[in-house]
């Protein structure tokens, strides 16, 4: 589990505790007079020290817990499954048997009763902020303000005013005092969302409101005691990002004191049928219509298919095959782009040439989930390196190429992070 992994930083932590305590005893030491402002400055990092150490404590007590907790997993992934169930864990859709899920709502059962930062990160699509709410739903803030952010969609301009708010006269066009995003979700929980995106200056100040519980209103000298729980999420590798400069490593560190990763769909096959019963109820009742039936060769499509976008591809094209296909669905109302290459588009049954024909395509359309799931097989051994792949197979790489994008693969899926 994610979260066992970082037992090693608790002592690369203590280090550093040790040396700005070393550092204050210096500072006492060879000091003859201290005048008021400088006791007063050693007495807010003496503070600082307590916070960080009682921060660090109760992290400990997590890991602890958490590692204890690790002979569940010995246990068949349904009985786990049947056991978040019978505890009343509060989860907003489907979730199937896949193990790598399962350690994610595992750690998420256990963060959300505290107050700890949580760090969500998976590729785009594969439910993040779904997480977050449950962390949110699952926690003692559950009927306090839940507020979400986008951290890739604020102009940097406009960044520190819509998190922390701003004092009237503060810039051209503040005239009102106007309260920020972190304000509105005090005493509950604030979800950033592209937390990667969020430019160093505002990495700053948020590394201020986790050290100390205060924010700071634009054009404001004054300081507003917060108490919101943080949770944040990213498809972006932050320790890569923190190696090139772009991400404070020490942010980093704050925000992962609980880090929750979400496997791809590709990853938890199993949930695909749940998922597809779950959006077509969900598509059928907000276009006010009966459910949309799936013809055999469009559902082993469905089943077989490498969902790049994952989750919300899947949604997105339950939701217009819900739209445009009137009793039946079949492949003509799937998007072009992934639409299967078949000799004719006929819908199943009616005449005898009609259900030849669709055998032949059902024929088609097993043998293509074959090729893919070879492909997928191969991208994985290989790293996600297509040249590495083609060579393997003395195939041309821009034959194999084709081949992906038929399928709707992408390389960097299945690319080995560092």
């Amino acid at each position: 589990m994610k979260v066992i992994e970082q037992k090693a930083e608790s002592a690369i932590s203590y280090g550093g505790l040790i040396e700005k305590l070393e550092i204050l005893r210096s500072t006492l030491r060879w000091a003859s007079t201290l005048d008021r402002p400088q006791i007063q400055k050693l007495l807010g990092q003496c503070n600082a020290l307590r916070d960080e150490v009682m921060q660090l404590s109760r992290k400990e007590r997590f890991v602890t817990a958490t590692a204890s907790g690790t002979g569940a997993r010995r246990h068949g992934t349904a009985q786990r499954r049947k056991a978040l169930l019978e505890r009343s864990f509060v989860f907003e859709g489907v979730f199937g048997d896949s193990p790598k899920l399962l350690d994610a709502l595992e750690i998420a059962e256990k963060a959300a009763p505290t107050d700890l930062p949580v760090l969500i990160d998976g590729e785009s699509g594969t439910g993040k902020e779904l997480m977050a709410k449950v962390i949110h739903a699952n926690g003692s803030r559950a009927d306090k303000p839940y507020i979400s952010v986008n951290c890739g969609a604020i102009p940097d301009n406009l960044l520190e005013s819509e998190l922390f708010g701003h004092k009237r006269g503060a810039f051209t066009g503040a005239s009102a005092d106007r309260s920020g995003k972190f304000e509105a979700a005090d005493t509950g929980t604030i979800f950033l969302d592209e937390i990667g995106e969020l430019p160093l200056p505002g990495q700053v100040k948020l590394l201020r409101v986790l050290q100390s519980s205060e924010i700071q209103r634009v054009g404001s000298d004054s300081a507003i005691v917060v108490d919101t729980r943080i949770v944040a999420a990213t498809n972006k590798n932050l320790q890569q990002m923190c190696r090139e400069g772009t991400f404070r490593e020490d942010l980093y560190y704050r925000l992962g004191v609980i880090q929750v990763t979400l496997p791809p769909l590709r990853e938890r096959k199993d949930e695909i049928p749940l998922l597809i019963e779950y959006f077509g109820d969900e598509a059928a009742e907000k276009l006010r219509r009966r459910p949309v039936k799936l013809s055999r060769r469009l559902r082993t499509y469905l089943l077989n298919y490498a969902y790049p976008g994952n989750i919300r591809e899947l949604r997105n094209i339950i939701f217009r095959i819900s739209c445009l296909a009137s009793d039946t669905a079949d492949f003509e109302h799937l998007p072009e782009s992934i639409r299967p290459d078949v000799p004719e588009l006929k819908p199943e049954g009616g005449d005898q040439e009609g259900q030849q024909l669709s055998l032949a395509d059902t024929k088609k359309a097993a043998s293509d989930a074959a090729e893919r799931q070879f492909l997928e097989r191969g991208l994985q051994e290989q790293g996600g390196k297509v040249s590495e792949l083609a060579r393997q197979l003395d195939m041309n790489r821009s034959h194999l190429q084709t081949l992906l994008k038929k399928h709707g693969l992408s390389s960097k899926n299945y690319r080995i992070k560092s």
